[in-house]
């Protein structure tokens, strides 16, 4: 999805991340398979490795249980008399090492395509989402793309694997147990249990550890980059030495934050080897003090001893790889529910084939939730094609919200926005026919001409010459040798502030777009270039274009068709809440690009 110019808003009314605590499912997640191609071939070969595996481990516990029991029982060392099992035993343990060779290596490649593949996934998920989800995701869409998935291929190449096995290898080796040695199968089903209850315990005692490490990475990161991106002006100011101890004291409860999952997984290892060791040495003696009295045979005291620590194996190594691939396993988790909104997100074409030339603009009852309550609250207005409507009121009322809110950016907590009777929907169809300027315009490093093009405008635009004489922009062009190509930095440095936001109403004037939202468009000018912009913005209107201003100034409000109040819930309103008409034939409208620093854009 396209944003319109200026587009990266934080949304309003919404905790990041607030509903999008990741759920937590089983040890394989099935989106998994469902977003990587590569991930569910690697789990069929996967699954045909283990079964393969399982019956060669059974086929030696056999082959080796004959033999060792055959020569000590008959006495018999020739080779030749036990030919058909040894080679049965060489093939066995050929076909295991073949195998595991296969699966070892298929894996490390299947997991470097699957992180590949959810990386690219999500990336193209996060182009596809609003606006108003997209801006307080981006530390999180960094740090999983960044690092966090990369600990993903532990759990497919380690984790995953012994979690197969463990449900294959070890109920086979249970039922082969059983059928040489009843007794010590018992053992096995009863001691069992006790490695995943163990498990259990320990997990409740590591629960959200993962994804409170991703949360102090996903913090650092964000604070190392601000940092870097606020340098210049640090340093400026000779404070580029003291966010140092913030991102010291973030980099160590980071390591605090690794080190104590490091505690957990060395405890937990020492316990599950522990219990592991315990119920094989249980096995052991029962099966040696029976042999002792001559209540079993040899030879199925053998195989029951060689299979008994394959049965364990399985979880021990599930145990193993469970913190080291928590991390991973976290992160997924995190893309998944980009990757599951992302889905859920309208399409580009929401509102395709509407047009809004004639469109009436209407916002009823709208109120959008901020931090201390409504930001506006239960605002009603109607924007007519034709006319200039001004929205005026308190500081921190609500005004910017409004815009963002017919823009689509902004979620309405009550009310509706409605163009031409449908409802409003942050889609391309939409915002390639408003046109919107925000308080603080987005440059991007560039030439004026590309910071120009951002909107649809190209310095041989029609009517672009008349635009820059009534800004003024004519005579920054002037001065600059290059024109147009002149090439500006970061958020325009380079240029004044006043030159910044004649370039901005520039690209936005000279936009050709339906609806103009300018948010207080003079900021910045002299008296005689605000008369100028606002007699241009009038016969814009004149034209036909809806045009709705934020504004405090008289200058502007003297041009309106209509002056809307606008209140929040802790605002007392100083004129009514009815559209309030003011003789007058103005009108403008615009679109721009928003910088995300400037929050709501409320002064």
């Amino acid at each position: 999805m396209t944003a319109p110019a200026d587009a990266a808003v934080r949304p309003f009314g919404s905790v990041p991340g607030a509903a999008d605590v990741p759920r937590r499912r089983g040890p394989i997640d099935p989106r998994l398979w469902r977003y990587s191609a590569t991930a569910r071939g690697y789990l069929a070969l996967t699954l045909v490795t283990a079964a393969i595996d399982v019956a060669m481990i059974v086929v030696s516990a056999l082959a080796i249980g004959a033999v060792l029991a055959g020569v000590l029982t008959t006495g018999t060392t020739e080779l030749g008399e036990w030919r058909t099992e040894l080679l049965v035993l060489a093939g066995a343990v050929t076909v295991r090492t073949l195998v595991t060779w296969v699966q070892s290596r298929f894996a490390h490649r299947s997991a470097s395509r699957v992180v590949a593949e959810l990386e690219h996934e999500v990336l193209a998920a996060a182009t596809r989402l609003p606006p108003r989800e997209l801006e307080p995701r981006r530390d999180e869409i960094a740090t999983v793309l960044t690092r966090g998935l990369g600990g993903l291929s532990e759990y497919l190449t380690g984790y995953v694997p012994a979690l197969l096995l463990a449900v294959t290898l070890t109920p086979i080796t249970v039922v082969v147990i059983a059928l040489q040695d009843l007794t010590s199968a018992i053992i096995v089903v009863v001691t069992l249990p006790l490695i995943p209850a163990f498990m259990i315990l320990i997990g409740l005692l590591t629960k959200g550890r993962a994804d409170r490490t991703l949360r102090t990475m996903t913090t650092l990161s964000a604070q190392l980059l601000d940092l870097i991106a606020g340098l210049p002006t640090l340093r400026a100011l000779g404070r580029e030495q003291g966010p140092a101890q913030k991102v010291r004291e973030l980099g160590d409860d980071h390591r605090r934050t690794t080190m104590s999952a490091l505690r957990v997984a060395f405890l937990s290892g020492t316990v599950l080897e522990w219990l592991a060791t315990l119920s094989v040495a249980l096995i052991a003696v029962g099966i040696g003090l029976r042999l002792v009295y001559g209540d079993m045979a040899l030879e199925a005291g053998i195989v029951a001893l060689i299979l008994a620590p394959e049965a364990y194996l399985p979880l021990r190594t599930v145990g193993a790889k469970f913190h080291a691939a928590e991390d991973g396993k976290a992160a997924a988790e995190r893309a998944f529910a980009i990757l599951d909104r992302a889905s859920a997100a309208p399409s580009d074409t929401a509102g395709a084939g509407f047009d809004a030339t004639s469109a009436e603009l209407t916002l009823s009852g709208l109120s959008v939730a901020s931090r201390d309550g409504y930001a506006p609250y239960r605002l009603d207005a109607v924007c007519r094609p034709g006319a200039v409507t001004v929205l005026t009121g308190a500081n921190g009322s609500g005004k910017s919200t409004a815009l963002l809110a017919v823009l689509g950016l902004a979620e309405p907590a009550e009310g509706r926005v409605e163009a031409g009777g449908r409802p409003v929907t942050a889609d391309d169809a939409w915002w390639e026919q408003v046109a919107w300027l925000p308080q603080r315009p987005v440059l991007l490093p560039g030439t004026l001409a590309d910071n120009l093009r951002l909107t649809g405008v190209g310095p041989t635009t029609d009517g672009l010459e008349d635009i820059c004489a009534a800004t003024g922009f004519d005579e920054v062009l002037d001065a600059l040798p290059s024109g147009w190509d002149t090439v500006v930095g970061a958020e325009g440095s380079g240029l004044s502030l006043g030159q910044r936001q004649r370039l901005a109403l520039v690209r936005t004037l000279a936009a050709d777009r339906s609806v103009l939202l300018l948010d207080e468009p003079t900021a910045h000018l002299d008296d005689a270039t605000e008369a100028t912009v606002l007699a241009t913005v009038r016969e814009l209107a004149r034209r036909g274009r809806t045009v709705v201003i934020v504004a405090h100034r008289p200058s502007i409000l003297a041009i309106a068709d209509s002056v809307v109040p606008v209140v929040s819930d802790s605002v007392v309103p100083v004129v009514s809440d009815s559209v309030v008409p003011v003789v007058s034939d103005s009108v403008v409208p615009v679109v721009s690009h928003c910088d995300p620093a400037s929050g709501t854009g409320e002064r």
